[in-house]
């Protein structure tokens, strides 16, 4: 399953890295990453048909990860990626926000990984 992550952390890459190195060995996941908003964008132009799911940020400068669902879903409509949404700020206008703007799933940081590692393999078996 190929996961894109959207964060304007430069850590997060090495993060998911290690905590997912058995899965990525296996063959279970690949993730690739981008930046910003506007970096995932551009990556979805030329592998939008590869991206089964996309874990993106909320709060980032630039292109915020609201608006970048907003596009996902105006521009991908015929293989709509899973998207789960990412933010430190656990508040409800997020929430309320990403789900109406079709988000599948909201996630809260620090992100906890045996949890995210549970959606992710429920939707790779699933």
């Amino acid at each position: 399953m190929k996961i894109l992550v959207v964060d304007d952390e430069p850590d997060v890459q090495a993060l998911f890295e290690q905590r997912f190195r058995r899965e990525i060995r296996n063959g279970e996941f690949q993730f690739s990453f981008a930046f910003s908003g506007e970096e995932a964008i551009g990556y979805l132009e030329g592998h939008a048909s590869e991206v089964v799911m996309i874990l993106s940020d909320i709060n980032m400068p630039g292109m915020s990860g609201i608006e970048l669902l907003k596009s996902i879903r105006k521009d991908h409509p015929m293989a709509p990626p899973i998207v789960m949404m990412i933010t430190a700020y656990g508040d409800t206008d997020n929430y309320d926000q990403a789900m109406k703007f079709g988000a599948d799933d909201f996630l809260t940081k620090p992100v906890n990984f045996t949890e995210l590692k549970q959606k992710l393999q429920e939707r790779y078996e699933g």
